[in-house]
């Protein structure tokens, strides 16, 4: 849908795809709280997927002191068409990683008194190992220093190779996530260096791996899919005895990112909820403004039943 825009003076610019409705307009008020953890994080050289991926929960999650890490630098080898985190060569561009950076993630973590961390990273393909050794030392880090914290991570699907999926998975995390994050029809579009086969793969491998481990992973909403697709993905996730689900609007980050192909009622994801609770899954968390990581500690509580 093309819409026409009446700017001052007269002059008219064209606007593509459907227009924000008002609920999917979120405030963005705790610029205090914002800015001093970003100077935390800064100090310690560390990214946040929240910061680097324009999450517009990010106000309120750092405002209440929780934030997402992003391990591996903040440079990603794929270029996804939903996602706004930095993308190239590190190769290239001469880019090292910081060996102080597991670390730095556990000294920031115990900083703001974490007892749910949650850590992600960017694809880094040009590594042999994916930087899978880093991923888990940020782990081992993590539980060294907080004993008592639950650790939830986010993993890219390391090119298939499940040898690094295990690694990390040998490091102890409470929570394994993996994002599906579109439905299979729309793979070479929106995620064109990725395979649907092969991260439903990682995902029951990491379940059969380690199976007192939580397995979680999460798709966007709003990019083009079908309802029976997004049901086919779900009984999909669960024959790869994936437990948690999350679903989410997706929000076009930048200009140059893939448009909104729709903005999802939010009586959907309450039918998305019933049928993935009615198929097995432990917790479905499903909303607008839905993340992956978003109350991740809340959503981990509600699959263990606690």
């Amino acid at each position: 849908m093309k819409l026409v825009q009446i700017q001052p003076g007269g002059q008219e610019r064209e606007q593509v795809g459907p227009r924000l409705p008002e609920f999917l307009r979120k405030p963005r008020t705790n610029f205090h709280s914002v800015q001093l953890l970003k100077n935390d994080l800064r100090r310690l050289k560390l990214h946040t997927v929240c910061e680097s991926a324009r999450c517009p929960n990010m106000h309120e999650c750092f405002h209440r002191g929780a934030a997402t890490f992003m391990i591996l630098g903040n440079l990603c080898t794929r270029g996804c068409a939903f996602c706004s985190v930095p993308k190239g060569s590190p190769v290239k561009r001469h880019f090292s990683l910081d060996a102080d950076e597991p670390a730095n993630v556990a000294r920031m973590a115990r900083e703001m008194g974490l007892r749910y961390v949650v850590v992600t990273s960017v694809n880094r393909d040009d590594l042999e190992d994916g930087g899978s050794h880093h991923f888990a030392e940020t782990v081992q880090r993590l539980r060294q220093t907080l004993p008592g914290a639950r650790i939830e991570v986010l993993t890219p699907d390391f090119c298939g190779d499940l040898d690094a999926v295990a690694r990390v998975l040998d490091a102890g995390p409470h929570v394994f996530n993996h994002n599906m994050e579109t439905v299979g029809r729309l793979y070479k579009k929106i995620r064109p260096q990725a395979d649907y086969g092969q991260s439903l793969d990682v995902l029951e491998f990491a379940k059969q791996h380690r199976p007192e481990v939580l397995t979680k992973s999460g798709l966007m909403a709003g990019l083009g899919e079908t309802e029976a697709e997004v049901q086919q993905l779900l009984n999909d996730l669960r024959s790869a005895s994936v437990e948690v689900a999350t679903i989410g609007q997706y929000l076009q980050p930048t200009r140059r990112n893939i448009q909104v192909a729709e903005y999802v009622p939010e009586e959907r994801y309450e039918r998305w909820r019933a049928y993935g609770l009615g198929i097995g899954f432990k917790s479905v968390f499903a909303g607008p403004f839905v993340r992956s990581s978003y109350m991740a500690d809340l959503v981990s509580a509600e699959a263990s039943g606690e």
